[in-house]
């Protein structure tokens, strides 16, 4: 019985859980195929070929998240902020707070913005 994957990055995240699947696959009488590499791990060329394909793989991810790490610090460096903009802005904050001040209970605070109640807690708390 096979089991059969376009690609080997389609299967797994890294070449320990790549080979933990296709060891759990084997103990259980199934062979895997990865069809664009041409992979059979029913022979032993194939096996050996799945396992150098792991490594590369992982190796690319890891090389791939360095540089969107590096990536990352160069666009916070320039001032790029990340992250979905605010929706109590200072003049909503200071809404919610004067609401409150004003005895408003929090349900009726979060009626009037139209804001969740963790953020208008998070507003009073700034």
């Amino acid at each position: 019985m096979y089991f059969c994957v376009s690609r080997i990055d389609r299967l797994a995240r890294s070449a320990t859980d790549l080979l933990n699947i296709v060891k759990e696959l084997q103990n259980k009488g199934v062979e895997l195929r990865v069809l664009d590499q041409s992979i059979d791990t029913s022979t032993p060329a194939g096996r050996a070929m799945l396992q150098m394909l792991a490594v590369f793989a992982e190796f690319e991810t890891s090389i791939r998240a360095e540089r969107q790490m590096d990536g990352i610090a160069k666009a916070k460096a320039k001032g790029t902020k990340f992250g979905r903009q605010p929706k109590a802005t200072d003049d909503v904050t200071a809404d919610i707070r004067k609401m409150r001040d004003d005895g408003l209970l929090i349900r009726e605070i979060m009626t009037k913005t139209g804001l969740s109640k963790a953020t208008v807690y998070r507003a009073l708390a700034e």
